[in-house]
């Protein structure tokens, strides 16, 4: 019976080390506004086991199309977890969204479609990382998204630290966190508990495979330097157009064709300039509008224009508008084209009326993203972090998500 046990479990190995890393698939051009929630407005839906989360998305075609959903468990490192679909869901995925809603008075016509999860036709039996795809009546994928759903097992605290690095101090900032884990039994904690850091959400950034450095009682220590820091970045530019008629501090003129025109003044390098405070929401957006009572379906679709002086600095490496509002996606839409009349760098994007944040980010020549050569580095800059802990006891088939701190570096120390 041993002999049995010990080879389901080399199998089981040996099939984990080829499973595929599921990546979020951006969708096709006339499925706009994807906006995904939980129980806060932040764009990144995490939620506590047995809560709920939101995904809300615009088809632009208005053909009141049909779509369905699916999801899949995924382990902390999101390759698909061995967990078969009824041992962690109870009812049925593969259901047609039978939410939706038609524009009204609008320039743009489209249909608003919202999910929410867990429902009437699906529950969630344990936590981890999740993977909702949607697809089209012809069971084509049209896009997917991460979400997370976590229990409060163990108590995790962290702080923004500034870099000890001489070289890094003034650009660079430290997550240090303590675990707390005396309600909940893990046997071999240096080798079991698994932590993940992102910084602003972004799943790019994410940082993983860090080891507690040491242990007092049932307390992980973790007081990293350079192995837990990320670059500041700035803060993130931003425009509101929740009024179309009317321009405001950052947009200089508006126009009307088919849809209405928001010019922006042109932007700035910022690299060379000193920090200077700028409230955001760290690259997220929300749809509002001035223009009726009901942002999801009275909100109107706009052209935005954004500008930045050329630089030589920026040789011929391409440039992106960069933004939680096509999930940071560097696509032919948001890419920047060289005006050589007016030695700017250009580029139009069809957005929904709201408050929107964006950066510049540069892509080199050998493919490597650049996040803050137009922006700059700085430790002063404010950014949240998310620490998720995860948690595998021996002979289990998943990954289960037993506690998370958010911080923020509003209040960094030295």
């Amino acid at each position: 019976m041993k002999k049995y046990c010990f080879l389901t479990i080399l199998l089981v190995n040996y099939f984990q080390s080829f499973a595929q890393v599921q990546f979020e698939v951006n969708p096709p051009e006339h499925i706009k506004s994807i906006v995904f929630t939980g129980d806060t407005d932040d764009q990144f839906p995490i939620v506590q086991l047995g809560s709920s989360v939101t995904l809300e998305f615009d088809d632009i075609t208005a053909s009141e199309q049909d779509f369905y959903y699916k999801i899949t468990h995924c382990n902390y490192d999101w390759t698909p977890s061995q967990l078969l679909k009824s041992q962690y869901l109870n009812g049925i995925d593969d259901q047609r969204i039978t939410d939706y809603q038609n524009s009204y008075n609008t320039l743009q016509s489209y249909s608003n479609y919202t999910l929410t999860l867990p429902n009437d036709d699906v529950k969630f039996k344990v936590s981890g990382n999740y993977m909702l795809e949607i697809y089209d009546n012809n069971y084509e994928l049209l896009f997917s998204r991460r979400f997370l759903i976590y229990q409060n097992s163990v108590t995790v605290t962290s702080e923004i630290k500034r870099a000890r690095d001489f070289s890094h101090i003034f650009d660079k900032q430290v997550v240090q966190l303590n675990i707390d884990y005396s309600n909940y039994q893990i046997v071999n904690p240096k080798k079991e508990a698994k932590v993940v850091i992102l910084q602003n959400y972004h799943w790019p950034t994410a940082l993983y495979g860090l080891k507690p450095q040491y242990t007092i009682g049932k307390e992980l220590i973790y007081k990293y330097d350079l192995e837990a820091s990320f670059y500041g970045g700035n803060e993130y530019l931003n425009f509101d157009n929740k009024d179309l008629r009317v321009a405001t501090v950052a947009i200089s003129r508006i126009s009307l064709t088919d849809l209405y025109n928001h010019f922006l003044f042109p932007d700035k390098f910022r690299n060379k300039q000193e920090y200077t405070y700028n409230p955001d929401i760290n690259g997220n957006f929300v749809i509002r509008t001035l223009q009726g009572d009901d942002s999801s379906r009275e909100a109107e679709y706009t052209y935005v224009h954004f500008s930045l002086p050329y630089q030589e600095e920026l040789k011929t490496n391409e440039v992106y508008v960069f933004g939680k509002f096509n999930n940071y996606a560097l696509e032919e839409e948001n890419k920047m084209t060289y005006n050589t009349k007016k030695g700017m760098l250009e580029t139009t994007i069809k957005l929904k009326q709201g408050f929107y944040n964006y950066k510049y980010v540069v892509k080199n020549k050998d493919n490597t993203i650049d996040y803050n050569k137009i922006g700059g580095n700085f430790h002063f800059t404010e950014n949240s972090y998310l620490t998720l802990v995860y948690y595998r006891n021996f002979g289990d088939l998943y990954d289960s998500l037993i506690g998370i701190s958010n911080t923020t570096s509003e209040n960094i120390s030295n």
